[in-house]
């Protein structure tokens, strides 16, 4: 059978595969479109499987919502040039549409993804890199309810964000919660309050804050600082330092007359006086403050509320301003990428190599 160009276009169209894809296929198959589609997906699946060693670390996220249910997802592809292709986008929300609408809660790279893959999306994700070319990869979704949702997309998908609260759902609360979700994606909170943090993370904050303040000499109490400079200047500094010491011990710059060396001698000092220091009180002020402005920039709550007009109202402070029944009760941050190893390609050196 004579193959057309008609038929090459309507092929094209149904799938979006390459003309001269679409004509080997119809070849194959004596001009039966349904027969050279199934030829197509199964040549998509195969680059699929030779792109699956590939770096999908690009991409988007979309949202979807009714009632008092929304979902964000993220779904990778290889390039910032591919996540700006419609038929990319419009997958995407596809994408988002079965998340909200499947009975599941979301996760990453978990059960949950995998069941909406087994469902139907692993055929949609080989059609569409047939289409598109490149590894594409659903990476993670969450869900959210409440009797308040709101969501937000920044940076055409870079970031998604949703925000689910309790105690109300006017359109005050709404507003309220959307701007909360402006604020997740800007500020990045890591937790609602400080009742979420257990203590073992508590502690792991604290012991990183003391090491690091061991490790930055410059930045312990004098008291301190002159107990550690006794210790080194007893044969471990060198005469340099020493000296350096000597002649700009009374100067506020005194750090910046000392080598690398003598600085890490200082803090090797603290390190090994590590449990007296950490009992001395002067010394467990500075990190408690340390460790209360870190719970500051890492709680939604407790963070400055980002369009308070004299730039001290807390987030905790706004929400009791619209409504004080309204309560947060969850946030989830996707930001494309996060995590991931993203590879650095050289895409002028590439063209060049295939040009031979």
């Amino acid at each position: 059978m004579a193959i057309t160009a008609s038929m090459v276009k309507e092929l094209r169209e149904m799938t979006g595969a390459g003309m001269m894809d679409c004509k080997k296929a119809l070849t194959e198959t004596d001009g039966n479109i349904e027969a050279a589609v199934e030829i197509l997906r199964k040549s998509g699946a195969a680059k699929m499987a030779k792109k699956a060693a590939r770096i999908a670390a690009e991409g988007i996220c979309r949202v979807a919502s009714e009632g008092n249910k929304a979902v964000v997802v993220e779904v990778n592809s290889e390039t910032d040039f591919v996540a700006k292709n419609e038929v990319f986008q419009e997958f995407v929300q596809h994408v988002a549409d079965v998340a909200l609408a499947s009975g599941k809660e979301g996760g990453m790279n978990g059960e949950d993804v995998q069941s909406l893959l087994d469902a139907g999306l692993t055929d949609d994700i080989a059609d569409k890199t047939l289409k598109i070319g490149e590894k594409l990869s659903f990476r993670r979704f969450a869900k959210v309810e409440g009797d308040c949702v709101a969501s937000y997309i920044h940076g055409g998908g870079k970031i998604g964000v949703l925000v689910a609260a309790k105690g109300a759902s006017d359109d005050a609360a709404k507003e309220a919660l959307k701007n909360v979700a402006m604020q997740v994606a800007a500020m990045n909170p890591q937790y609602i309050s400080r009742e979420e943090i257990s203590a073992d993370a508590l502690a792991k904050l604290k012991e990183i804050t003391v090491d690091s303040a061991l490790n930055d000499p410059a930045s312990l109490p004098k008291p301190i600082q002159n107990e550690l400079f006794a210790k080194a200047l007893d044969g471990k500094f060198s005469a340099e330092d020493a000296a350096a010491y000597e002649e700009n011990k009374s100067n506020k710059y005194l750090f910046n007359f000392l080598s690398d060396a003598a600085k890490a001698t200082l803090a090797e000092l603290a390190m090994a006086d590590k449990e007296n220091i950490a009992a001395n009180k002067i010394f467990a002020g500075l990190v408690e403050g340390r460790v209360s402005k870190q719970l500051k920039e890492i709680t939604l709550l407790e963070q400055a509320y980002v369009k308070a007009e004299d730039g001290k109202q807390t987030v905790k402070a706004y929400l009791a301003s619209v409504n004080k029944d309204l309560v947060i009760t969850k946030i989830v941050r996707f930001e494309v990428g996060e995590g991931m190893e993203k590879k650095n390609e050289d895409f002028a050196a590439e063209v060049a190599a295939q040009l031979g």
